[in-house]
């Protein structure tokens, strides 16, 4: 483990790019490998999590070239359907999204593969995930709890279905769409809200056809089987979820100002950024004109240090920010008067407990918090609260980052007990804070 101190060092300031986004990295590699040629991505995420994905594809049989520097990704897929039987178990360190994805992609290919984690993936239930799948027609051998390590029992049989999760959840919505790929006819996905459309706007890239309806039940996105689909050029555009630290920060560090450069700002994604607004802070959006990457929209984003609001956070506006409560957390620490987020029982079910993880270290930093099984009260007192206490990150980046951004603004350093995980999502973290001006000092390695 590796311990990370954070401590204020006055304002942040400066212009950067975050990596590219970890969602779209993620589909982007496993639709790749669902073509028939050759797929070239730009920006592609290289943490751990995106890297495990990378290694699972190449294991089902994709050739991929990884340029390095930061140079483009070539991946020579084997069409809709045709992935190989791996030779040994899927480990895909602490990446649920490739774990709850995969398990679609495959329920749908005529193999058995088994798919495992670290310690805080083999926690994760993927029950939601599975149930669908299995209604599809596909198997799945699980831990108890429906934990991994897990093996899909795949076919190439598979069942067109009407699904209507009882949670919004990409996760959910995506893994069936993938599933359908290789089902003849249409199958459907209904959410009472939707969740973010990262998989239907990259399949339609791939040249799938993806329809979205409004019916009296909800957004319905049906996508029809079996089709052909195409190699494609790929850019992938800044992650908003890495962005949301060092503007979080900016927001919260008095006399800050910084700007991030070419961010993903899809609508169903920009809930924080909203939030963010309602709460009174200083924070532009510049949308670039020729800004569609990867068929997702795309600005520059700025923030300016400023007096913050505690609000109510509806829980409508869930799927749309559902990693970033950690970092929202923070700024709520700061502000002025309390804030509430509402209907956020599935943060309990992510790389940690996190409102758990949340209500104790703001607690353990000073703060006063309320939480309920499905909600978060934290009442500011409009300034940074007192800090100095050690956290326990629980193998949770987002948990981890987030202390660190309120360690910048309180008056006593916070420290993380483990910074390691931080690399799953965002590589060069603590470089690229410290280019602001943040002073971070880790006992080991660094993030």
């Amino acid at each position: 483990m590796t311990a990370v101190t954070s401590g204020a060092a006055g304002a942040l300031r400066g212009t950067l790019r975050v990596p590219g986004d970890k969602s779209i990295s993620h589909r982007a590699l496993m639709l790749a490998a669902s073509t028939a040629g050759e797929t070239v991505v730009h920006g592609l995420l290289e943490g751990d999590d995106v890297l495990a994905t990378a290694a699972a594809m190449e294991a089902l049989g994709a050739a991929i070239d990884r340029s390095g520097d930061g140079g483009p990704w070539r991946i020579h897929g084997r069409g809709v359907g045709g992935l190989a039987e791996p030779g040994n178990v899927l480990d895909l360190g602490n990446a649920g999204t490739a774990a709850r994805l995969l398990a679609g992609l495959l329920a749908g290919q005529p193999f058995n593969s088994t798919l495992t984690g670290d310690a805080s993936l083999v926690n994760r239930p993927m029950a939601r995930v599975t149930g669908p799948l299995e209604r599809m027609g596909a198997r799945f051998t699980c831990r108890s709890g429906g934990r991994l390590p897990m093996t899909v029992h795949g076919t190439d049989q598979l069942r067109p279905i009407v699904e209507t999760p009882e949670v919004a959840s990409a996760q959910v919505k995506s893994a069936i769409l993938l599933a359908g790929l290789t089902a003849p006819g249409r199958t459907t996905v209904i959410e009472p809200r939707r969740s973010r459309d990262h998989t239907e706007r990259m399949l339609r890239s791939f040249g799938a056809e993806v329809a979205i309806e409004e019916t009296a039940d909800g957004t319905a996105a049906t996508i029809t089987g079996q089709p052909e689909l195409a190699p494609a050029e790929i850019r992938v555009p800044g992650d908003i979820s890495s962005a949301a630290f060092p503007l979080a920060a900016a927001g919260i560090v008095e006399g800050s100002d910084v700007s991030v450069s070419a961010v993903g700002t899809n609508p169903l994604r920009a809930g924080l950024l909203t939030c963010l607004e309602e709460m009174g802070a200083k924070l532009t959006r510049r949308p670039l004109d020729d800004g569609v990457e990867g068929g997702e929209p795309i600005a520059d984003l700025r923030m300016e240090s400023a007096p913050l609001s505690g609000i109510d956070v509806p829980p409508e506006r869930a799927p749309s920010m559902i990693d970033e409560y950690p970092v929202l957390a923070m700024a709520a620490a700061c502000a002025a008067g309390s804030t509430t987020f509402h209907g956020i029982g599935e943060l309990r079910v992510k790389e940690s407990d996190r409102l758990s993880a949340l209500a104790q270290g703001l607690a353990a930093c000073g703060v006063e918090v309320e939480e309920t099984e499905n909600s978060l009260t934290i009442h500011g007192r409009g300034e940074p609260p007192a800090g100095g206490a050690v956290i326990a990150a629980d193998l949770d980046h987002r948990i981890a980052m987030a202390f660190l951004v309120l360690g910048q603004a309180t008056r006593e350093p916070v420290t993380i007990d483990d910074g390691s995980t931080i690399a799953t999502s965002f590589p060069g973290f603590a470089r690229l804070m410290g280019d602001l001006g943040a002073v971070l000092s880790a006992d080991g390695p660094g993030p």
